[in-house]
């Protein structure tokens, strides 16, 4: 793994005015946003639905690129981009993939939402750590997260990634975790609620969860058909 790839996760809302348009328009408009969003580049995305999910918020981005002027571009080719035009950025999480100090052996639950298959939902979200935390020992931060490890390779059907933020955005790290099984999913950031490391955390929304869909299949169901 190179310490050169940035992720980004951009959710976008649309403007409700767009579905008043011809239905020749919405189609038209649509067919180029999915190009802009899957043109062939460096960067890798996913498209997540988060139609009523999450208020203000429709589509969900997730990228992957070797240079924080390559997930511009991307970002820039959306937005203006037919039905693209007609969105706006809601939230927008940024971070840059390095190994972890934590971890010496990533397991396959770890640092791999790129990879393989996708799951069936994303969530995402900013994490800020306190102050006091940082002022912790090597060993002492070590020692919590091995016990924050240990809940979560409880749970093998969920995959994480964690994305390191300092100097590029207001968080810390950009954490995401994928999944076919959202109950299970709950129950693990439930059983992590009551692990020591709970007490260093600052900031943990807001929290974007989002279906996998191929983003012609988004835009059909926001009305382009």
């Amino acid at each position: 793994m190179t310490e050169s790839r940035y992720v980004h996760a951009l959710a976008l809302g649309l403007d409700p005015a767009w579905r008043r348009q011809t239905r020749a328009e919405r189609c038209r408009t649509a067919e180029e946003l999915c190009s802009a969003a899957t043109s062939p580049s460096d960067v890798t995305t996913f498209g997540y639905s988060m139609i009523g999910l999450k208020a203000g918020v429709d589509v969900l981005l997730w990228s992957l690129s070797p240079s924080l002027e390559a997930l511009e571009e991307r970002s820039a080719g959306v937005l203006r981009a037919g039905m693209g035009a007609w969105m706006t950025a809601r939230h927008s999480f940024l971070g840059i993939i390095k190994p972890s100090q934590y971890v010496k052996r990533p397991t396959s639950q770890e640092q791999s939402l790129f990879e393989g298959e996708r799951s069936r939902y994303l969530i995402v979200y900013p994490f800020t750590k306190s102050t006091d935390w940082y002022l912790l020992t090597q060993e002492e931060r070590q020692k919590v997260m091995n016990e924050h490890m240990k809940v979560g390779h409880g749970y093998k059907q969920v995959r994480q990634l964690l994305a390191y933020s300092f100097g590029v955005d207001d968080m810390d790290f950009l954490v995401a975790y994928e999944t076919d099984d959202l109950p299970a999913f709950g129950e693990l950031v439930r059983d992590l609620r009551g692990t020591e490391s709970r007490r260093s955390t600052v900031r943990d929304t807001p929290i974007l969860t989002g279906i996998h869909r191929p983003i012609e299949e988004i835009t059909r169901l926001l009305g382009a058909e």
